[in-house]
C-alpha cells in the first residue's frame, strides 16, 4: 500500500504534474481531490512535518488532541457538506452525533443549552426568555438566519465564474446576500433590546472570532445555521479527514510532500509556471494553487515586481487578519466515563453579558477577565477513543489572544523562547484551568499533563504572520471584497482555502469546490450531486 505522505527531505519530487498546490489544509486537499477526480496529477507541498493543516492531531505523552476540528454541523443528512466529504473521501468518514445538547452557553451561574433541531432550539430559547416580546424576537431571529443563509448561494457561486462573466452578472448575484452584510449587533438590535438575549444568541461567536459589533451577520448566519441540527465528530479523531482524502489524490498519480517549504511562486510573462523550494530546487507545472492564505501568497511567495504589476498590495491592504488564540491541551490519566464529562462544548463567559466590552478590555490587557473560554471534550465525543487510548482523557481549552503581547518574543525559536515566556504561559494556563475547575470541580488534582500554545506557536506551525486562527477576519468589510475568489490577476495562479469563502470546515470544503470548478470550468457541484445520489 502506498504511503499517504512523502517527506521532501527523503523523497525526490517527480516531474510532470498538472498542478502544484501549496498547503495541505482542508482547502488545499479538497481542491486536490476534485482535480484528481477530473484526471489531474496533483502535487501537494506542505511546509510542516505533518500534513492536514488544522485537521491534524497533536500527540504528546500518550495523549492526542485535535488542533482545529472540534465539531462539525450538517452531518445529519445529505447536506452539501456531507456530499462534499462523501465525494472527495476514498472511504466514508463515520460521524458521531454529539447528542441533543451540542453547545452550552455559560454566563456565571446561568447556563443556556443549544439543542439540535430548529423547532427544538426555538422552544428551548423561549423557555429561557418567556416574555412575549422575547418570544417574537426569537422567532424573527431564526427566520432571518434561514433567509440570510438562502440568499448567500449565488454570492458564493459567483466566485467560481470566469472574470468576464462575473463582470457582467456578478454584482446582481451578490446583491441579495450583501443585504445581510451588516454587523451582527446591528441586526439583532433591530429584533430585540434584550441584551441578555442578544448575548446568548451570539454565544458561538468564538467559532468565527469577532464579537457582535464587529462580525458580519452573513458569517453569523452561516455559522448558526451550520450547527442548528446538532454537532458531529469524526470517529477516530480529526486526522481521519486527511487520511480519507489523501488516497483520492494519490489514485491519479498525485503526491503529497511534508517538510516541503515553498520559497517562491515562479511567474513568467505574468503566468504561474511552478515553484522554487526553500532549498532552491524548482518544480514546474502548468498551474499553481495556493492554500497558504492570500496575504502569505501575495506578500511572501511572489516577487515584488509581480505584486506591483498586478496591484496586489492594494488588495492585501483592504483586509485584516482574524484574531489569534491560546489553546491549552489537557490530559488526564483516567477514563472519560469515570470523570462524568459530557459531549457538549462549553462556552464560558463573564456574567455581564457584554461580549464586545469584555473582548476589548482583554485584548488591551490580558490580565483582565477572560472574555470567552471554549472547552471541548474530544475523548467524550469520539466513540473510538477508549479503544485507541484506554484509560485516558483529553480536553481542549481555547480563548482569544492579542498577537501584540507576543511581539517581544518574535524571532525566538519554538521551545526555546526563554523563562519569561514560559512563566507567562504557566500563569495563563492556570487561569484557564481554574475556569475548567469551576464547572468540572471533580477534575482538580487529576491533571496528568497540560501545555499551552500561543499565537507564536500558531505562527510557527501554520505560518500565519500574526498567529491568526481563521485567516481573514469575518467582518462586513471582508464580504465586500470581490477579489476574494479563486482567480488571481496572474494567469494560472489560483487561491483556495478559508480566505476564498470563509473560515471553518465548511468554508474550506466549499473553497476547494469553487477553486476546482474555476480551474476546470465545469459544474463540479452538479457532478458531485449526481455521484453522491447514486453511491
Amino acid at each position: 500500500m502506498e504511503k499517504l505522505t512523502r517527506s521532501y527531505k527523503r523523497d525526490k519530487i517527480e516531474d510532470n504534474y498538472d498542478a502544484i498546490i501549496i498547503g495541505s489544509g482542508l482547502g488545499g486537499m479538497t481542491t486536490a481531490a476534485f482535480l484528481a477526480k477530473e484526471g489531474k496529477k496533483v502535487l501537494v507541498l506542505e511546509r510542516h512535518y505533518v500534513a492536514g493543516g488544522f485537521t491534524h492531531v497533536f500527540k504528546r505523552r500518550g495523549y492526542e488532541w485535535d488542533v482545529g476540528v472540534h465539531y462539525i454541523g450538517e452531518m445529519h443528512r445529505q447536506t452539501m457538506i456531507k456530499k462534499l466529504f462523501d465525494y472527495i473521501c476514498d472511504e466514508p468518514i463515520e460521524w458521531a452525533d454529539m447528542g441533543e445538547v451540542y453547545d452550552k452557553m455559560i454566563f456565571g451561574d446561568d447556563v443556556y443549552d443549544y439543542v439540535k433541531g430548529r423547532e427544538q432550539f426555538i422552544a428551548k430559547m423561549k423557555g429561557y426568555f418567556p416574555a412575549p416580546e422575547d418570544q417574537k424576537s426569537i422567532d424573527d431571529y431564526v427566520n432571518l438566519v434561514y433567509e440570510t443563509q438562502r440568499n448567500q448561494k449565488e454570492f458564493f457561486m459567483e466566485k467560481a465564474m470566469p472574470n468576464t462573466l462575473s463582470w457582467m452578472v456578478g454584482n446582481r448575484m451578490r446583491k441579495k446576500a450583501l443585504k445581510g452584510n451588516r454587523t451582527t449587533l446591528e441586526v439583532l438590535s433591530e429584533l430585540t433590546n434584550n441584551k441578555k438575549l442578544i448575548a446568548v444568541l451570539c454565544g458561538q461567536f468564538g467559532d468565527y472570532g469577532l464579537p457582535p459589533s464587529e462580525s458580519s451577520f452573513m458569517m453569523h448566519a452561516m455559522l448558526f445555521k451550520h450547527y442548528i441540527n446538532g454537532g458531529y465528530y469524526p470517529v477516530g479523531g480529526s486526522s481521519v479527514i486527511y487520511d480519507r482524502i489523501a488516497p483520492t489524490v494519490l489514485k491519479n498519480g498525485g503526491h503529497i510532500y511534508t517538510n516541503a517549504e515553498v520559497d517562491e511562486i515562479l511567474v513568467q510573462n505574468n503566468k504561474a509556471v511552478g515553484v522554487r523550494m526553500a532549498d532552491g530546487n524548482e518544480v514546474m507545472a502548468p498551474m499553481v494553487i495556493s492554500s497558504a492564505g492570500i496575504v502569505n501568497t501575495y506578500e511572501k511567495l511572489l516577487k515584488r515586481e509581480v505584486v506591483q504589476k498586478n496591484k496586489l498590495k492594494e488588495q492585501v491592504d483592504k483586509v485584516k487578519p482574524s484574531v489569534a488564540h491560546f489553546c491549552l491541551y489537557v490530559g488526564i490519566n483516567e477514563p472519560t466515563a469515570s470523570l462524568n464529562l459530557q459531549k457538549a462544548n462549553y462556552w464560558i463567559y463573564p456574567d455581564n453579558y457584554d461580549h464586545d466590552t469584555n473582548i476589548n478590555n482583554f485584548l488591551e490587557d490580558s490580565s483582565s477577565e477572560i472574555p470567552v473560554v471554549y472547552v471541548s471534550f474530544p475523548s467524550a465525543k469520539d466513540p473510538s477513543w477508549e479503544e485507541r487510548y484506554p484509560g485516558k482523557t483529553c480536553i481542549d481549552i481555547i480563548t482569544l489572544a492579542s498577537y501584540e503581547e507576543f511581539k517581544q518574543w518574535e524571532g525566538t525559536r519554538w521551545k526555546k523562547r526563554g523563562d519569561e515566556y514560559e512563566a507567562f504561559k504557566e500563569e495563563f494556563a492556570q487561569r484557564l484551568l481554574e475556569k475548567l475547575y469551576r464547572y468540572e470541580p471533580q477534575l482538580r488534582g487529576k491533571i496528568d499533563h497540560y501545555e499551552l500554545s500561543t499565537p507564536l506557536t500558531t505562527k510557527h506551525f501554520v505560518n500565519y504572520q500574526y498567529g491568526e486562527l481563521y485567516g481573514l477576519e469575518n467582518s462586513t468589510n471582508r464580504f465586500d471584497q470581490k477579489f476574494l475568489r479563486p482567480q488571481t490577476p496572474i494567469k494560472n495562479l489560483y487561491l483556495t482555502g478559508q480566505d476564498v469563502v470563509t473560515c471553518g470546515v465548511g468554508g474550506a470544503l466549499a473553497s476547494g469546490l469553487l477553486t476546482a470548478s474555476a480551474i476546470t470550468k465545469k459544474n463540479l457541484m452538479s457532478r458531485m450531486n449526481q455521484k453522491t445520489a447514486t453511491a
